[in-house]
């Protein structure tokens, strides 16, 4: 897996955790930014340096991290075929995988303690679409993924 990583100022102390676990864990990740507190990039440049990396296919999953989760993800969501979604519990990390098959992870880094944030990247990563849910729901959002990518084709094309 290929795993890219990218915060503003907000999100700094809590990407410098998460980058240190997965380092830990032999997990490689590229961090597009910032990259120190010396040369700061804003959630729209972090976010938009990002997003077209995971749409084009050269990294398969991302984690954006701002003050709240919420810009880096407005602003990724403006890509084709990038669905990233701001978390705030390890529930919906898991969820967002399982249900949305969310692409990349946002967090807030005012919001989301390093341990937190921490356990939700793990579960992020470690969730794959439709994982431990009933038949019925599987059959559901298999389709729903079908309708959604049906509604971003008449915006896109």
């Amino acid at each position: 897996m290929k795993l890219a990583i990218g915060s503003d100022k907000s999100g700094f102390n809590l990407k410098e955790s998460i980058k240190a676990y997965l380092a830990e864990n032999n997990i490689e990740v590229d961090d597009l930014g910032t990259t120190d507190l010396d040369h700061v990039k804003p959630y729209y440049v972090v976010a938009s340096t990002v997003a077209p990396l995971v749409q084009n296919g050269t990294y398969d999953k991302a984690i954006l991290i701002c003050g709240t989760g919420a810009g880096v993800s407005v602003v990724a969501n403006k890509y084709k075929g990038v669905y990233a979604v701001a978390c705030e519990s390890l529930y919906a990390a898991k969820m967002c995988r399982a249900i949305n098959d969310a692409n990349i992870l946002c967090m807030g880094g005012w919001i989301v303690a390093p341990e937190m944030g921490i356990e939700m990247t793990k579960a992020f990563l470690g969730t794959d679409f439709l994982q431990d849910l009933e038949e019925w729901r599987q059959a559901f959002l298999t389709n729903a993924k079908c309708e959604v990518r049906g509604v971003e084709d008449k915006i896109y094309d």
